[in-house]
């Protein structure tokens, strides 16, 4: 069997292959609350084989969100939805987390894909729309495009209430029955935003040297390990560099990330990059790999991502060490069923069936024996 398609403990978590669903915002949500459009969304990736499905990144309060249609967690009106969600997964054989976020300067901007604020007074109450203005580190915007607002830098009571909102929204989470929580410090949000100096001007305790810097992070993570149950996995997704040529957060920063957070009881890394405007790394398939190796080296468990859908290319992260788990987000949207189609590719043979669901795998034989493609099985006769 394929390294990609075999099992992975990590604390009380098992999960049935090392294929993982990274967090890919919807803007469907009204109120953050989940509804139809995240049930078949993420679902569609436990019938397709994925080991771990993590939902989109979630807020902690409501000021949080990327914009009005994200989802939230910090109501107990929001646990129902998400616990359906959770126990459709589980029944299908997947393992299920949820992305803590904040998106701090990056908040109360558009839907993404209306192309700016298009929404007509008669849609705004169905859709739930609300605009506020942001909060971050300092008060800088993310870029001088019009959708981005000048945030109200964080006094200590807004850190703190920050803070305990990761950890309420934690418990909340525990509640829905998720396995893993995984903490938002990537891509230019709120978290990622203390980390690096293009974003954090302070001068207090949160700000100036590289210790202070990862602070928040840190004290974010201590709230949320006190709540989380010590046998379910805590993940941090972190952009590994901002991609700045000088002046920005580095992988020699993330690497000496890695301690802190480890004794902290942060379980694995989620290595992503960039999120600030202007600076970015090229991308290409395994771009974000060496992240991922250098986390591991450093001694901590970690999670690739960035175009890994050949099948091949992503067993042989795996066997070369330089990761424990594979992500994919796009790829994913691509192919919602590459996991087991990945499975056909890697190992072939009537065994990989078993990973389709059973409403699923006889038909999809069938199919494969008359077509004689798949090596469906090869004991049988051609047909």
């Amino acid at each position: 069997m394929s390294k990609l398609f075999s099992p992975f403990v990590l604390k009380g978590l098992t999960l049935r292959n090392r294929t993982v669903v990274a967090p890919m915002c919807q803007y469907r949500a009204q109120h953050g609350l989940a509804n139809d459009w995240h049930f078949v969304h993420l679902g569609r990736f436990a019938l397709g084989g994925f080991g771990l499905v993590i939902v989109e990144a979630t807020g902690v309060v409501p000021e949080g969100r990327i914009s009005y249609a994200d989802l939230g967690l910090w109501d107990d009106a929001q646990i129902a939805p998400l616990a359906r969600i959770v126990d459709f997964h589980h029944h299908n054989g997947a393992k299920i987390g949820i992305q803590l976020a904040h998106a701090g300067r990056k908040a109360s901007t558009p839907v993404w894909w209306r192309g700016g604020f298009t929404e007509t007074e008669a849609e705004k109450p169905a859709v739930g729309f609300t605009h506020w203005v942001p909060v971050a580190p300092s008060a800088i915007p993310h870029s001088d495009k019009p959708e981005f607002q000048t945030p109200l830098a964080l006094d200590q009571a807004g850190i703190d209430a920050t803070i305990k909102g990761f950890a309420d929204a934690a418990i909340r989470a525990d509640k829905a029955g998720f396995d893993v929580v995984e903490l938002h410090a990537a891509h230019g949000y709120l978290i990622n935003q203390f980390l690096s100096p293009i974003a954090n001007k302070r001068t207090d305790q949160y700000g100036g040297s590289r210790e202070n810097r990862m602070r928040f992070l840190l004290e974010v993570t201590d709230a949320v390990r006190a709540v989380w149950p010590a046998s379910k996995p805590l993940f941090v997704r972190i952009s590994a560099t901002d991609g700045a040529s000088e002046g920005g957060w580095t992988l020699e920063d993330s690497v000496a990330l890695v301690a802190p957070l480890k004794a902290r009881g942060v379980d694995m890394l989620h290595c992503s990059s960039g999120g600030f405007d202007g600076y970015s790394i090229k991308p290409g398939p395994a771009y974000q790999v060496p992240f991922a190796e250098a986390v591991r080296a450093a001694g901590m468990p970690s999670i690739a991502v960035g175009l890994l859908d050949d099948p091949h290319l992503a067993e042989s992260v795996l066997d070369k060490g330089e990761a424990d788990l594979i992500a994919l987000a796009r790829g994913a949207l691509d192919d919602p069923n590459w996991a087991v189609h990945a499975h056909h590719i890697l190992d072939g043979g009537g065994q990989t069936y078993d990973l389709w669901p059973v409403e699923a795998r006889g038909r999809i034989r069938d199919m494969d024996r008359v077509l004689g493609r798949r090596q469906s099985d090869p004991a049988a006769p051609k047909p």
